[in-house]
């Protein structure tokens, strides 16, 4: 693999490659060419995830031109080529001590993000994936029956473009500046799921959430909003643990625990749920 990625027709200097630790579904490269640094994504579709690389693509050229990810710079069959962000991926801490720093992202993701797209758009609607996930992992099939009353709960909004996928690691501070990456699950919905998403990811407390409803719908939420949230966020942290169990049927990528990541995101949900 490694000789075929300094081979790419990209280069216009010889690479080094250093191995891009923390990803949990794709094998990632640092390559230096002495002048400048880029990352290299390697993998391909993954249906059983709804995961599909045009797509991811073109979110991410579309979330370049909005100013919130790195510019791609080369595609081909399993690989993307992207501008290296010199900078530190957040941790959990960080997600909850940066919340107003994260609304303007994720404002200017669902505004701007969708205008840019170009081609074919995926939708994501959590309760569907919970569905598919519980049948592909042969899960107990409580879930569907939970899926649906969170489903129920859920209020009007408007369909925007978000990320869908908030983990820490998908923040990146420049010291400048935060940039978003990896929209792998970009696609359009709701912005209640980012919200959620980011507050089941980050462990947010109730006034922290209620902070970031705040932040975003620039006002205090109504008891509607508040209860379609809560029931967002405990789906949220349901659709992690079930990820994590498909992706221990599906996936193999080196140095991922995914059943240590289900029974994390499981103790998130029941605690949520309860």
């Amino acid at each position: 693999m490694e000789e075929r990625l300094k081979r790419l027709p990209c280069w216009t200097r010889p690479v080094t490659l250093t191995p891009l630790a923390g990803g949990l579904t794709n094998l990632s490269f640092v390559a230096d060419d002495g002048v400048e640094k880029f990352v290299v994504r390697c993998g391909g579709d993954i249906p059983v995830h709804h995961v599909f690389r045009d797509r991811e693509r073109a979110a991410s050229r579309a979330a370049f031109e909005a100013g919130l990810s790195p510019e791609v710079v080369h595609v081909e069959p399993g690989i993307t080529v992207l501008r290296f962000i010199e900078g530190r991926t957040f941790g959990e801490a960080d997600m909850r001590a940066q919340l107003l720093r994260i609304v303007p992202l994720l404002k200017t993701c669902h505004r701007e993000v969708g205008r840019r797209l170009q081609g074919p758009a995926s939708m994501f609607w959590v309760f569907h994936v919970i569905r598919d996930y519980v049948r592909a992992a042969n899960a107990d099939s409580k879930y569907l029956a939970i899926a649906d009353a969170l489903e129920r709960r859920q209020v009007p909004l408007p369909i925007v473009f978000g990320h869908h996928d908030l983990l820490p690691g998908n923040f990146m501070d420049d010291g400048a500046r935060l940039w978003l990456i990896d929209w792998e699950y970009g696609a359009f919905g709701t912005a209640m799921f980012d919200l959620a998403n980011l507050s089941s990811n980050g462990e947010l407390d109730a006034a922290q959430d209620e902070a970031l409803l705040a932040a975003y719908f620039e006002g205090p939420a109504s008891p509607e909003l508040r209860g379609a949230f809560a029931a967002m966020k405990a789906a949220s942290a349901l659709r992690e643990a079930l990820w994590a169990m498909v992706s221990d049927i599906h996936l193999r990528t080196p140095g991922v625990d995914y059943r240590a990541h289900a029974r994390e995101y499981l103790r998130r949900f029941e605690r949520l749920i309860a």
